[in-house]
């Protein structure tokens, strides 16, 4: 069944102060809002008033560990990250295309003909955004916190556990357990987030019919609880944003003793190329540019170039394949599309 092209505007005017802002955000300062964009989608991903999502999760797992009240575990750590990737991509994702990662940033770069301008600001603005929510949550959850190291120094273990996954430090900054070998962790590191970076890879294909686009953010966001469930334990950072963001916001509190030795390379760093090796692997072997187009992704595709050709944001042919399904669509009113499809027999 065809659909014409009907704009928001179209059923729900939009009162002159917004047409004017829009008129600015799309014509002079689009690549800023992409980058608000970027640091919301993280931010969303980790503030504890989001029932069940990532830091704040973490936070109700280490706290209550520490103060003998259990209100959290691995589990609910996974589901959070989960929901949280979910939420963020679906509420951002249409503003700068939700990357919420710098490796997959820089993959754009590599393999999409990415701006690397435009990167470069996506990705500070992702470090930033992840600052900004672990600092928020730390302000939250400052009362427990402090009630948390209080525990660790009346045992006496203040020193040996603070900066731990099991420590307060480790709600916001990522550690290994002391006497991890740093090789199997690097092994671990990699591998997930090759794994991440295949799903990624997979989602993002518009021939993919497994995946249609509303689909895509639950697939991702499942993928890390699964990485979390199976290898958080051994550790995993899977984004650059998470712990540099994580880590910058930690060291702001405690200072250059929660920095994270040589683990804070691993962690920072090796999300990136295990994710360039995803996208090359997908692309050289899992896809194929002969296969055709989901319907869905087609609608999606439309959509997504009216928006850019409406507000002079890309040359003139922008997937130029995507215009001729629905050439005649953007003519038709609403009432004839409909009428003829009730005479085909289509409704």
């Amino acid at each position: 069944m065809s659909y014409p092209t009907v704009r928001l505007r179209d059923i729900a005017p939009r009162p002159r102060y917004m047409t004017s802002w829009e008129r600015v955000k799309h014509a002079r300062i689009h690549l800023f809002t992409q980058m608000v964009a970027e640091m919301v989608l993280y931010s969303y991903d980790m503030p504890s008033q989001i029932q069940l999502t990532g830091v704040g999760s973490t936070a109700a797992f280490i706290v209550g560990n520490l103060t003998s009240q259990p209100i959290g575990s691995l589990f609910t750590i996974g589901v959070a990250y989960s929901i949280g990737i979910v939420l963020a991509i679906t509420i951002c994702a249409a503003a700068s295309g939700g990357h919420f990662s710098p490796s997959v940033t820089v993959s754009f770069v590599l393999f999409r003909g990415f701006s690397m301008r435009k990167a470069a600001m996506y990705i500070l603005a992702q470090i930033f955004g992840a600052y900004l929510a672990c600092l928020i949550i730390y302000v939250q959850w400052n009362d427990l916190i402090v009630v948390a190291e209080g525990v660790l120094v009346e045992k006496g273990i203040y020193n040996t556990t603070m900066f731990t996954p099991a420590g307060p430090g480790g709600i916001f900054g990522l550690y290994v357990s002391p006497g991890t070998n740093l090789n199997r962790v690097l092994l671990n590191e990699f591998m997930t987030d090759l794994v991440l970076g295949l799903s990624i890879s997979a989602c993002l294909d518009p021939t993919n019919h497994m995946i249609p686009p509303a689909a895509a953010p639950w697939v991702i966001g499942f993928t890390y609880g699964v990485a979390i469930w199976g290898f958080s334990p051994t550790s995993i950072a899977a984004n650059t944003a998470r712990d540099v963001g994580g880590r910058l916001m930690a060291m702001t509190i405690w200072g250059r003793q929660a920095a994270g030795g040589p683990y804070a390379a691993i962690a920072a760093i090796t999300n990136i190329p295990a994710t360039l090796l995803a996208f090359f692997v997908y692309d050289t072997f899992l896809s194929s540019c002969s296969r055709v187009l989901t319907p869905q992704h087609v609608a999606f595709l439309d959509a997504h170039r009216i928006y850019h050709e409406d507000n002079d944001l890309v040359p003139s042919g922008y997937l130029s394949a995507i215009r001729p399904h629905n050439r005649s669509l953007d003519k038709e009113p609403f009432v004839n599309t409909m009428a003829d499809n009730a005479r085909n027999g289509n409704v």
